[in-house]
């Protein structure tokens, strides 16, 4: 029966859920995909390149268009989600104006969020062949 040795000098690489929650780079998990936070102005600007690895992440011309279709899965997830809350706490369904207020100042004040996180969506999770390289993460 074989053993297994633990290496202690073996590195500790960033986890996947943890790197995309801070918007790292899906190669390397260290570099920033954004320039800035994203409620900031000029917080959406999106590097070209990982500064880390250098990592280009506009994979072919046109392709963060698919992006929109996860951003609008997200804004239908949380209008939906939205819509029966307030119907739960407000028990009222007479007043339309009630519910496009609510929906259109959250769709507004999460527009950030959905922007950078669709984004990052795809890139970790729906780009088939794009996977963590763990050789690009000491490279500087």
């Amino acid at each position: 029966m074989k053993t297994l040795s633990l290496d202690k000098t073996a590195m500790a690489y960033p986890s996947e859920f943890k790197s995309a929650l801070q918007c790292k780079c899906p190669k390397c998990r260290t570099g920033n995909m954004f320039a800035g936070k994203a409620y900031q102005f000029g917080g959406q600007t999106m590097h070209e390149d990982c500064p880390h690895c250098g990592f280009h992440f506009e994979i072919e011309p046109g392709y963060f268009y698919v992006a929109m279709f996860v951003s609008y899965a997200m804004n239908v997830a949380e209008m939906v989600t939205l819509a029966v809350a307030t119907y739960i706490l407000t028990g009222n369904m007479e007043s339309p104006w009630l519910y496009i207020s609510i929906l259109l100042g959250v769709a507004f004040l999460l527009w950030p969020f959905n922007f950078r996180y669709s984004r990052v969506i795809l890139l970790y999770w729906l780009t088939p062949g794009l996977h963590f390289d763990p050789s690009r993460v000491g490279k500087s």
